[in-house]
């Protein structure tokens, strides 16, 4: 029970990644807060979760709405007591598409909930943290590290962004009990990838993806279990990690594949 009565808010995390990671917090004993912007999923979360036997609460929350995360953090506040881990999971991904067919509309949506709503929530978690102690989790993804992510060009950057911001109060807090770090969870197949927008011009390209997931996807419970392991940290020992959840056999054997199948033409 490594997260045996903790309070972790996880946003965004109703389904896909962020309710795999409230599932693996909430088996390992930690009181687990989860929130989206529909009302419906919450609730059924939440039935879910607890009909397992598991410690959730839950929340309608938008979280490009800096009053809806206000009104998350004092949910968790006022339903178990405190918090000590927050997890800034929520995000989307505008699809596999030129800069140009996104609309002024779609590029705002990916920079506001990427980006502008994590620089809310941790200025508002930060000084509770500070005085309470705490880790703080960003998400970050492709393009994270500066790498070249055509056709995801809006995600990527704010991906970028995160990894920046994430070292930066890192750095800033450094002298208080709070662990800063951020997460690169690699291809899991959820509703992010599979209900993506893709441009006509790409929907070959995109044929090649059940090959690429098997390459280098990471299974979906593997990433709660990993996110585990860095909520249950002591507060303050290390900060300012950028973790790739992708990396040492895995990386070497999907890269591997992926050389195989494009000599055997099954992606270009």
């Amino acid at each position: 029970m490594k997260l045996k009565d903790k309070v972790v808010v996880i946003t965004g995390s109703t389904g896909g990644i962020g309710r795999s990671i409230a599932e693996a917090c909430a088996r390992e004993g930690a009181k687990v807060v989860i929130c989206s912007r529909k009302e419906q999923s919450v609730r059924q979360a939440c039935k879910e979760l607890e009909q397992q036997g598991l410690g959730v609460s839950g929340i309608t929350v938008d979280v490009t709405a800096q009053g809806d995360l206000e009104k998350l953090f004092q949910h968790a506040i006022s339903t178990w007591g405190r918090i000590d881990v927050w997890i800034n999971n929520a995000g989307i991904s505008g699809g596999f598409r030129p800069l140009d067919e996104l609309s002024e509309e779609e590029i705002s949506s990916i920079v506001n909930t990427n980006l502008t709503a994590v620089l809310n929530a941790c200025k508002l978690i930060i000084p509770y943290f500070n005085h309470k102690g705490g880790v703080l989790i960003n998400m970050t993804g492709k393009g994270g590290r500066g790498d070249v992510s055509p056709y995801m060009a809006t995600y990527a950057s704010t991906k970028a962004a995160v990894t920046s911001l994430t070292k930066s109060l890192a750095k800033e807090n450094r002298a208080y009990p709070i662990s800063i770090h951020a997460v690169s969870p690699g291809m899991v197949d959820t509703d992010l990838i599979r209900s993506s927008k893709v441009s006509p011009a790409l929907k070959e390209h995109v044929k090649s993806m059940p090959y690429v997931l098997k390459a280098i996807g990471v299974p979906i419970n593997e990433v709660g279990r990993f996110f585990v392991q860095i909520a249950a940290q002591v507060p303050g020992r290390e900060t300012g990690k950028i973790y790739s959840i992708i990396s040492g056999w895995r990386l070497i054997r999907g890269i591997g594949l992926l050389m195989w199948y494009r000599i055997t033409g099954k992606i270009r």
